[in-house]
């Protein structure tokens, strides 16, 4: 509570409306929505397989899905929506190889649009392998909805089994399955803010923006059925077919909340540490690299010789995400290098490599401020860039 009274909600809300805007959120969703369709009968087809697979499951799956489906989709187009998936992933399963590894497929290509468009959040250059992405992915695709089948349907098992409530749950029973779908979507969200990003995020930030997600999708759930039911629009115009374009809404929809619960989880520590983003331009990130590497001069005859993200952030009074770019390219460099150590939670602390006696600040003048070609070798010549040293432009 005494996070929440003192968390900046109008610099948040500034924040999001310029993370929308800057990032093509929008878009982002419109795309993951197209990608989301496509790949949804995969997904659902692989749950019902394993569902299929043990008998614990197959007693309860029609509870479950019910419970899962109405938990994450408004109640105006669970049932179509839950009656179309079941028809056409059984469909799906009578394919042949060949069409179930397309499907499989499909479903990856969902997967590594995600990881794509959270990295891009926290403004992550170096993405994993493919190897590596596609390994974690493909188990998340088939242990996720087996954990979640076992955590509903142990749950079922043990309010039930006295009453035989198999095909009918009580308004108490039903509200704590509620809840757990909720708290295992959120740990989900957690989860995806936490491993995707191929940068160190702190579970606690991770839990704060899935929170945001999971409350902004209850809300928004509530609010579209509140909307079809006052105006209904859609069945007027579209009849038997307007769970269609319903259901594509709320996709779309979902996807932003989901993004922004990402922006929400990037810009934690900025958020909480009240400081404000340098201008985006060639001129103040060269200025941020120099002040970065100006800070781990001075740490590096310290007591710890180095300095983690964050603590360069508060030490520059600057957003950690804005550094991040620079970290990296200053690790191309090979100028700073980031020590991998077993402490949790600190992320590896950055310290400087290079000696800045010996070390022409050219490459890094070229990468962010100016290149040289053949329009500005003239200003490299006069203005000696190319035999400056960087303790001559630290000074």
């Amino acid at each position: 509570m005494s996070t929440l009274q003192q968390w900046p909600w109008a610099q948040t809300y500034q924040t999001l409306r310029l993370r929308f805007r800057e990032d093509h959120l929008g878009v982002t969703a419109g795309s993951l929505t197209f990608t989301t369709t496509i790949a949804l009968v995969p997904l659902f087809t692989v749950m019902l397989a394993l569902f299929s697979a043990f008998p614990v499951f197959a007693r309860f799956r029609k509870v479950l899905e019910q419970q899962v489906l109405t938990g994450m989709v408004p109640d105006a187009i669970a049932k179509p929506v839950l009656l179309s998936l079941t028809k056409f992933a059984t469909k799906a399963s009578q394919m042949g190889g060949l069409g179930l590894v397309a499907l499989g497929v499909t479903a990856m290509a969902l997967m590594l649009t995600i990881d794509h468009t959270l990295n891009s959040i926290w403004r992550v250059r170096t993405v994993r392998p493919i190897a590596q992405r596609v390994l974690v992915y493909w188990a998340a695709l088939t242990l996720g909805p087996l954990l979640v089948g076992a955590s509903l349907s142990l749950t079922s098992y043990l309010l039930s089994a006295s009453g035989g409530l198999v095909d009918e749950l009580p308004g108490g029973v039903s509200f704590l399955l509620s809840m757990i779908v909720f708290m295992l979507q959120t740990a989900g969200f957690a989860s995806l803010y936490k491993f995707v990003p191929n940068t160190f995020v702190r579970w606690e930030h991770a839990w704060g923006g899935a929170l945001f997600a999971s409350t902004g999708l209850e809300l928004g759930q509530k609010g579209l059925a509140i909307y079809l039911s006052k105006v209904p629009v859609y069945s007027t115009i579209y009849g038997a077919f307007a769970a269609v374009p319903l259901f594509l809404i709320w996709i779309y929809l979902s996807w932003l909340i989901i993004l922004l619960g990402a922006v929400v989880t990037a810009y934690t520590p900025s958020l909480l540490s009240q400081v404000k983003r340098w201008p985006d331009t060639p001129g103040h990130r060269f200025a941020l690299a120099l002040a970065v590497l100006r800070a781990l001069l001075a740490e590096r005859h310290g007591s710890v010789r180095g300095l983690t993200a964050e603590q360069l952030a508060q030490r520059l009074r600057t957003d950690p995400l804005q550094i991040e770019p620079l970290l990296e390219l200053l690790q191309g460099l090979d100028w700073i290098g980031l020590l991998d150590e077993p402490q949790v939670g600190t992320g590896g602390r950055f310290v400087l490599l290079c000696d800045p006696q010996a070390t022409l600040v050219a490459p890094l003048v070229g990468e962010v401020l100016l290149r040289p070609d053949g329009f500005t070798e003239g200003f490299w010549s006069r203005a000696g860039m190319d035999r400056m040293t960087l303790a001559e432009a630290l000074s």
